[in-house]
Parts: C-alpha cells; structure tokens; sequence
C-alpha cells in the first residue's frame, strides 16, 4: 500500500513535468530548445558521458573540445549523474536533443518527487507533499532554465535535507548515509548544487543544534561517517574541477559574480502567466533574476511560521525547529543570491574556496525556493490531519499540530487540499512554449567517424571569445564523430581557446592556414554562410589551394577538407 501510494504520486510528478514542459512530450526528438547555446552544451555533455564512460572511465573528463586544453568537460557542470540516466537511450541510437528532453521531463518529475517524499516523511501528509513538490519543481526559476538540465535535477536538495535532519534527530547511520548518497548525487551533477548543499547542511546544523547536541554521542560519529562517505565518493570528480581552477586559472571574480547576481525585485518577478500578465511582468527583467514563489504558498508558509511562534511546547517540537531551520535557509538563499550587494557572498567567496568557481550567485536562490515550498508543506499539514500512519522518522500527528477532526471535515479539508495543489501549479504555468525544431545533426559530420588516423578538427568561422557561444553548434555536431575538436563552448573559455581564435579568425589567409597546421589540424569544416559577406568568398580561395583536399559537401554547403602538411 505504502509503495503504491508512493507510485501513484511519482505518476501525478511525471504528469505535471509534461504539462509544464508542453508541447514536448508530443514531438521530444524534434523539439528544441537548441535557440540557446547552453542547451546545445547539455546536449553534448550527457551524449559525452554516455560515450566515454563505458570506453576510459578514468577519462571522462579529457573531452574532446578546446583541442588541445586538458580536463575540458570541467569547464562547465560534470551531468554525470542524468548523463547515466540518459546513456541507455544513447546506447540504443536516440539523438541527443532527445536524450536531453527526456532527462528534462525526468527532471522536474524527480524533483518533485523528492520534495514530496521529505514533506511526507516529516508530516504524513500525501498533498502536502505534493504542493510542496510542486513548487519546489515547478516554478519561476526552474521554468525560465529549460536550457540547463542540471537547473532542474535538483532532487538532490530535498533528499540531503532529509538526511541531516534525520542524522540531527536520531543520529542514525541509515540517514547519514542517505546524507551521503544525496552529495554525491549533487556533486556528480553541478558544482552549484553541492555548494548550495553544504551551506544548506551548515545551517541546518548550526539551527539545529539544541536539538542534536544532547546527543552529540550518537549523532557526531554519524555525521562523520556521512561526511567521510561523501567526501571519498566525490574525490573523483572535484580532483579535475580543482586542477582546472589551479593550472588553467578557472577562478571567477567578485566583479563578475555582480553580473550574475539576484536584485531583491527579482523576488517579486514571475514568469507564471498568470502573475506575468496582471501585476508582475514590470518586474521581470532577466530569467536570472526571477524569484516569486506564488501566492498560495507564501500564504501556507506563513500559517507554518505563525503556527511555529504559537507552539512552545517542553522537550522540543519538531514543527518549530524545522520551521525555523527553513527559515534560516530561505534567508541565506535569498542574501546569497544577491552577491556582492551584501557583505555575506565576500566572506563565504573568502573562507569557502569551492565558491570561487561559481558565476551566477543568483541561483543560490533555489535554497529560498526549496525552504519556502516546503514551508508551504508544513503550513498545509498543520491545517490538515494526516493521511498516512506516521513512520519511524515522521513525528506524530500532535507534534504536526493537526486536529482531530470528523470524517465530512477531513472531506472538505482534502478537497482544499487538492485545490491548492491546482492552484500552485497554476500560478506557475508558462506552458505552452515554444520549441525549435530540430533536424538532425548533418550527415557531413559522420564522414569524421571513419577517416583513418588521429582527426584534429577545426571548424570555419572560428569564433573570438567574445563570441565562442557561437561554436555551440559545432559542439553538438561532434557528437556524430567524437574527434578533436578545436572550437568549443563551455561556462569557461581556455586561455589557449583565445590564443588560437587569435589566428584562426582570419582564415583563410596564409598566416592563417599555417597557425592552423602548426597548431595540429588535420581536417576543416567550412560553413560558408558563416562568414561575413564584405569578405572575400572562402570557397574558391581554399579550391585554389592544393593543401585542401575536398572529402564531401552537405547542406547549406558545407564543406569537409583534409588539410595536407
């Protein structure tokens, strides 16, 4: 009973996940949103995690773009884990627009899910759970990030939280290991959300320390062993991420961190349609700075703070403690998301080194999104008794704070309760989008596959780093061959990206070409309508050269040579 319950929640997630991405469950391999280059880079990393891990596992992070920059998959977020939830459709020959539309879906949906499995795990309570879910999943920031799978494969949160909170109350090794499955999870995911992971555990700790420290005994070793668990299972993934940052200067500013930060209107800004289009809209300025949780939940967060102040019960009380942990997390979410308008981001940048490597401290707003849907939750559970027997882990329907109540008002108050689990998943609504189609990555590219020999790649127009998001497209299109690649996108471009987009730029003069050689390029692919058209035509330059051996011509006039020495 207890695993259907459990099944049927995960199918109503699922559902949601495609209402709120629709149309793309009609078409997920020719929809897209590949108008963004970043979700041509996912696309390209979780095809990369795919290909490479069954072949050099140990390296996985020495990715074929930014030829000849090593550890180059460590430029931008590792998505190993969704990456394996997606290598068997990779396996069995799906593209990878399809891969990563069904990973999105997956999600949300898994967000949701988890979300949901906290709030029921502290209160019994299916649709408080689920509201909780929902707008944890689907929200403002979630639903303006479809280009960015590892910005909805926040599953992880939820599940770290549940285990600290677990290790806190019983000191079990049961929930210090979830604790630890949960970083790992992160960790192999995005930089950004074990960092937002460890800060969320240090207050949660720091918030909960009347609580655990009487029994510091039991819950010490535990954290330990979480810790310990952890910090092995993530060795292999944060040791690139570090020699990146230590040898090729991967290290952001605090000037640049202010380009990526939240504003406290961003708070007021919704993406939702129905907020949009009525009062909020003159709010919502950039997709980074978009916060508004909704109506409804503010309003049940806020009945959990009140019924918290209310409550001072002896020996402890599981609703005020955890109300004000998450209050504790909404407002270091919020005041980080701010960056370098408050001194807070500085001092953690400075004592926190894993900090220094992210850009857009805006995102740390997701912690205020997580507290604040799950204190819509509690808010809820407390107005409503319980529909399930509390377990070992889920305090009792007094400590919750629900009434007893006859069974007509149980009625009324579950139908209400559905109506809110409608009426947050509307406030946040912006389906139905509008996708690219996508037709295929060209046929061109898999003549690469078979050429004999080491392949060194470099693609024409061949972007300065002001514009390398350009080069996303050639990214994607490696995907059909898995060769060398000079070009590249990722959140961090390589010193010698620039060195040789210095030379490259001006192909096909002479200096040009022989930078080119010099550098190790063995093969060009030339997109004609790429260049500029007050330059000189690039086609009969190159046929003019005997160094150019043609190999084929595909759409749009593409064309492939072999650059001969």
């Amino acid at each position: 009973m207890f695993r259907s319950r459990r099944a049927r929640v995960l199918a109503v997630c699922v559902l949601l996940a495609v209402i709120h991405t629709w149309p793309l469950a009609r078409h997920p391999g020719r929809y897209s949103r590949n108008d963004n280059a970043d979700t041509q880079l996912n696309e390209w990393i979780l095809a990369w995690v795919a290909h490479q891990l069954p072949r050099h596992p140990l390296h996985l992070f020495e990715a074929n773009i930014f030829y000849p920059a090593h550890d180059s998959l460590a430029f931008s977020e590792p998505l190993i884990v969704p990456g394996l939830m997606g290598a068997p459709l990779s396996w069995a020959g799906a593209s990878p627009v399809l891969v990563y539309n069904l990973l999105l879906i997956a999600g949300f949906a898994l967000t949701a899910f988890a979300t949901f499995l906290l709030v029921d795990a502290w209160t019994g309570d299916t649709l408080a759970g689920l509201v909780a879910g929902s707008v944890f999943a689907f929200n403002t920031h979630t639903l303006t990030r479809l280009a960015h799978v590892q910005g909805v494969h926040l599953y992880g949160l939820p599940l770290a939280l549940l285990g600290v909170d677990g290790l806190m109350r019983e000191g079990s090794y049961r929930a210090a290991l979830l604790l630890a499955a949960a970083l790992a999870v992160l960790a192999y995911t995005s930089g950004y959300l074990i960092v937002f992971a460890t800060v969320m555990i240090a207050i949660a700790l720091l918030t909960g320390m009347p609580i655990w420290w009487p029994r510091r005994r039991a819950v010490l070793p535990a954290l330990g062993v979480a810790a310990l668990v952890a910090g092995i299972a993530i060795l292999p993934v944060y040791l690139p991420y570090r020699r990146v940052a230590l040898e090729q200067h991967m290290v952001r500013s605090l000037d640049l961190i202010k380009e990526y930060s939240a504003t406290p209107r961003g708070y007021l800004a919704a993406a939702g349609r129905v907020h949009f289009f009525t009062w909020s809209g003159r709010f919502f300025k950039d997709p980074v700075d978009s916060f508004f949780p909704g109506v409804a939940v503010l309003a049940l967060a806020a009945m959990a703070i009140v019924a918290a102040c209310r409550r001072r019960p002896p020996g402890g009380d599981p609703l005020r403690s955890r109300v004000w942990m998450l209050v504790a997390i909404a407002a270091a979410g919020f005041l980080l998301s701010l960056g370098t308008a408050t001194p807070f981001y500085g001092w953690l940048f400075t004592i926190f080194p894993p900090m220094q490597g992210l850009r857009a401290a805006a995102r740390f707003g997701n912690l205020f999104l997580l507290a604040v849907a799950v204190l819509g939750g509690l808010g809820l559970a407390h107005l409503l008794p319980p529909d399930q027997p509390p377990p070992r882990l889920r305090p009792s329907a007094e400590a919750i704070g629900a009434k007893a109540v006859d069974g007509s008002h149980i009625s009324r108050g579950r139908w209400l309760a559905i109506l809110l689990v409608v009426i947050v998943n509307v406030e946040a609504l912006r389906a139905p989008f509008t996708y690219q189609p996508f037709t295929g990555i060209p046929g061109l590219y898999k003549v690469l596959a078979t050429e004999p020999g080491p392949v060194v790649l470099a693609e024409q127009p061949f972007f300065p780093r002001w514009a390398v998001f350009q080069n996303a497209p050639y990214v994607l299109a490696s995907t059909a061959h898995w060769r060398l690649l000079m070009n590249g996108y990722s959140g961090y471009t390589p010193e010698t990206y620039q060195r040789f987009a210095d030379a490259f730029w001006y192909f096909p003069e002479e200096w040009a070409i022989k930078a080119m050689k010099d550098a190790g390029v063995t093969h060009v692919m030339v997109h004609p309508s790429g260049f500029s058209t007050n330059r000189e035509p690039v086609i009969p330059v190159i046929e003019k050269r005997s160094d150019f051996e043609l190999l084929a011509i595909g759409r749009d006039n593409i064309r492939l040579y072999r650059l001969k020495r």
